[in-house]
């Protein structure tokens, strides 16, 4: 029961993690409250959906398909939806309303295409459904797929942004975009980039979580709110921070269905996230102002 339950946790928790490294770039480099974020994720699922029922495409092949595509909408919906809020902002705070207010409505928009396309009922397909003995645990081999993508993916984002010059180019501007420009730094690029990222990391993230759970059109807001969780935990815009708030979460939710009451999951999960905003206001891996 107990190594169920954690390796349940860390398939969770990584999901978590996978996709709130996207959300992060948004909020932290970006400085875009993005309110579609999780419709981006279903869209994603449901893609891998349609690839695997329709073409028999493999969802890890899948990834190939669905991150270009979240990177390229996300390009076209900053330079097109999102710059000339940014271009216009008198300060931090004004972008971040003019952005929520804007996404808001995306969010309808996404939602209500693949109510048309694909119903509200619940969807999920059968892939991997085996059992694996991991440790005198049966886990299903499907989750401990998931687990590795995300491991791989939000791990090699993590080396991508601390061993390179472009990944420390768009840390500088998440730490201070006032002063990047003095170091030659293109903060408008630097930020349409970090969206289009984000929106890559949400199909992945989304691919991923179609391998394992069920899914509608309208589950998108609970996984934006799970990311924004997540992220603010960890510190925005601070990778390592995404993922090892998205471990913790992943592993208290578990053990808390496990071994409490399911009931009880978004109640301790809002506890850990108020405990961490009234002990580290920044976040567990934040700079703190103080």
């Amino acid at each position: 029961m107990l190594v169920t339950t954690i390796v349940s946790g860390l398939v969770l928790g990584g999901t978590y993690a996978l996709i709130a490294m996207g959300l992060t770039l948004q909020y932290g480099i970006a400085r875009i409250m993005n309110l579609a974020y999780g419709e981006t994720i279903i869209a994603a699922a449901f893609l891998a959906y349609v690839l695997f029922g329709q073409w028999g495409v493999n969802p890890v092949l899948g990834l190939l398909v669905a991150v270009p595509i979240g990177f390229v909408f996300g390009y076209l919906v900053y330079g097109l939806m999102l710059r000339p809020l940014v271009a216009r902002a008198a300060n931090r705070e004004s972008l971040e309303i003019d952005s929520i207010l804007a996404t808001f409505g995306l969010l309808f928009v996404i939602q209500g295409v693949m109510l048309v396309a694909f119903g509200s009922n619940y969807t999920s397909y059968n892939y991997l459904n085996v059992g694996i003995n991991v440790f005198g645990a049966v886990i299903a081999a499907n989750r401990l797929l998931a687990l590795g993508l995300a491991v791989v993916l939000g791990g090699g984002l993590y080396l991508l942004f601390t061993r390179t010059l472009w990944g420390t180019a768009l840390r500088a501007v998440a730490v201070s975009p006032t002063a990047a420009p003095l170091v030659g730094i293109d903060v408008d690029r630097a930020a349409r980039l970090a969206f289009a990222i984000g929106c890559g990391l949400s199909a992945a993230g989304g691919v991923v979580i179609s391998t394992y759970q069920t899914f509608t059109a309208t589950a998108g807001v609970v996984f934006t709110m799970k990311a924004l969780v997540v992220v603010i935990m960890g510190g925005v815009g601070n990778i390592l921070g995404a993922l090892s708030a998205g471990l913790i979460l992943g592993l208290v939710e578990t053990f808390v269905a496990t071994y409490l009451d399911p009931g009880l999951t978004l109640a301790a999960t809002y506890l850990i996230f108020l405990s961490v905003l009234l002990w580290r206001p920044a976040g567990l891996f934040g700079r703190s102002s103080r």
